[in-house]
């Protein structure tokens, strides 16, 4: 897969505030990668799940919305999203792959995986997305 990194935006927000990246995007797919922090911790210290579910919403947003023109950026929203808790991470960076597994014109669907940098699976998602208008 292509790095995708000439086509890198600028961080968000959102995305400053977790502290993740787009390590890989390519057509259909995309990888998000973050270190694991404090801040991310529940109340009993173990990455709290809005944190996964952010990842792996990311990924998949991502996995649909490759153009490969910087000047023709492409976004979507999800419109639903399932996502299956696994296991906790054994590693310190958490890495999220999705991959665009259907769709059409106006929607699409996406699977997501999150791991960590030891091979640990963590959670699984499944989400429908709509591309927004240009």
């Amino acid at each position: 897969m292509n790095d995708g990194s000439d086509l890198f935006e600028e961080p968000y927000e959102y995305q400053k505030l977790l502290g993740y990246s787009v390590t890989a995007w390519a057509e259909g797919e995309a990888t998000i990668e973050m270190p694991l922090e404090t801040k991310h911790g529940n109340r009993y210290g173990l990455p709290h799940g809005g944190v996964h579910a952010s990842l792996l919403d990311t990924a998949m947003g991502f996995a649909g919305s490759y153009t490969g023109d910087p000047d023709a950026p492409q976004l979507v929203m999800t419109l639903s999203m399932t996502v299956q808790y696994l296991s906790r991470p054994k590693g310190k960076l958490l890495i999220a792959k999705g991959w665009r597994t259907g769709g059409g014109r106006k929607t699409y669907f996406a699977d997501a995986e999150l791991s960590d940098e030891t091979g640990e699976l963590i959670a699984k998602a499944t989400g429908t997305f709509r591309y927004r208008s240009r």
